[in-house]
């Protein structure tokens, strides 16, 4: 067997355009769970009945909170980069005519994020996070389903968040980029 060094090992990142080449030419189809992140073509994980039924609740409690002030997209690209695309389960975007028709949003339209973690909690906070905070996305959200716990992620410095706080049910969380309070009563199963 031959060692290889790390440094030897070359990578091809593939660019947003060739992501959606690679949708046209038939190599992906509308029907594969990935998203692009830095470069890196990432296979997600099937949605399960449990996450699901929290990014409805989540959504809809929220579009009931903002109405017609916002755009609650669920499950929807981010173009954050040339690089990257990441699919966060509920974006919460700046009001468009055409609600983006044209192209997908960038963090300029963003007004906050939120990703379900079931069983994805690790590569939320080690890939996601930083990759939403080096977009200067000002405010995520992280809920916890297996912790039944929220953590909001503000006060971007780099990509990192300086300010973590947690909040559980039957508490209330505040966010800081909109003028609203989600009451978390109605939100754990």
């Amino acid at each position: 067997m031959v060692a290889v060094a790390q440094s030897e090992i070359k990578r091809k990142r593939f660019s947003v355009e060739d992501y959606y080449a690679m949708l046209e030419a038939g190599v992906l189809s509308e029907r594969d769970r990935v998203e692009l992140i830095h470069g890196e073509i990432i296979e997600m994980s099937p949605i399960g009945s449990k996450h699901a039924s929290y990014v409805n609740i989540v959504a809809n409690l929220i579009k009931e909170e903002l109405g017609k002030k916002v755009i609650v997209s669920v499950q929807n690209p981010i173009q954050i980069s040339r690089f990257s695309e990441p699919e966060p389960d509920i974006a919460i975007l700046k009001r468009s005519d055409n609600f983006y028709a044209n192209a997908h949003p960038t963090p300029e339209d963003v007004f906050f994020l939120i990703e379900v973690a079931d069983t994805s909690i690790g590569y939320d906070f080690d890939v996601k996070l930083p990759l939403y905070a080096a977009a200067n996305i000002q405010e995520v959200w992280i809920l916890d389903v297996n912790a039944q716990q929220i953590t909001q992620h503000i006060q971007v410095d780099g990509n990192v968040y300086l300010t973590m706080n947690t909040f559980q049910k039957g508490g209330r969380l505040k966010c800081t980029v909109l003028d609203f309070e989600l009451d978390l009563g109605g939100v754990f199963l």
